[in-house]
């Protein structure tokens, strides 16, 4: 099993955080834009941020990144308070997306980063990128009574697919970690941010007879 301190670059906790800080809003504003309470904010923040990363590490073997490190739920809570206290109308509107958007590329490639490092072979590795971007939200969506991501036609876990499979695949081919995963992760973003420009969608399955 490989090292996962000397597989990940040393930035990656502090983007981490980022990532977490972003999904984090989406859940607390899932809760805001339904009337909840700070506590329900708080709630959502805190599941929407470590959601994935929790079922990731539970899979891998992996001491739960948030219960050994303070700074996930502080970094959750602060986002949902921050929310609570901010006039709605700052945070209408799309720019939202595109953050999830960059937190998802992001979160993909570092979950996928993360397996990798505890010897995880390459599929189960990718497969762990893509549970490290969406179960997060899909916990959100279920909560918040919203149609799953899983259950929508958009391009978005179909967009941590590609970032989370082309980092590892880039860390086969004996690309550096942090060349890979700037390029897995631009991938991934630039393959969420056009479906949300162009609203780019799968085909769904319709019955051939």
């Amino acid at each position: 099993m490989l090292d996962p301190v000397h597989v990940l670059p040393a930035a990656a906790p502090w983007l981490d955080l980022a990532g977490l800080a972003v999904f984090a809003a989406s859940g607390a504003l899932a809760a805001a834009r339904r009337g909840q309470t700070i506590v329900t904010l708080a709630f959502f923040a805190l599941l929407t941020g470590v959601g994935g990363g929790t079922v990731r590490d539970l899979l891998i073997g992996a001491p739960v990144f948030w219960v050994h490190d303070a700074r996930a739920a502080a970094v959750c809570l602060i986002v949902a308070f921050l929310i609570w206290i901010t006039p709605a109308r700052w945070w209408r509107g799309a720019a939202l997306d595109w953050f999830d958007a960059i937190g998802m590329a992001a979160y993909a490639v570092y979950g996928a980063a993360k397996a990798l490092g505890y010897g995880l072979p390459p599929v189960p590795a990718a497969l762990m990128g893509v549970v490290t971007a969406c179960v997060g939200g899909i916990f959100r969506d279920v909560l918040a009574g919203e149609p799953s991501i899983l259950m929508r036609p958009e391009l978005y876990v179909t967009a941590a697919a590609l970032a989370a499979a082309s980092h590892v695949a880039l860390v086969l081919l004996g690309v550096g970690m942090v060349p890979a995963a700037i390029l897995a992760a631009s991938a991934g973003f630039t393959l969420r941010a056009a479906a949300i420009r162009w609203r780019l969608a799968l085909p769904a399955y319709r019955d051939p007879r």
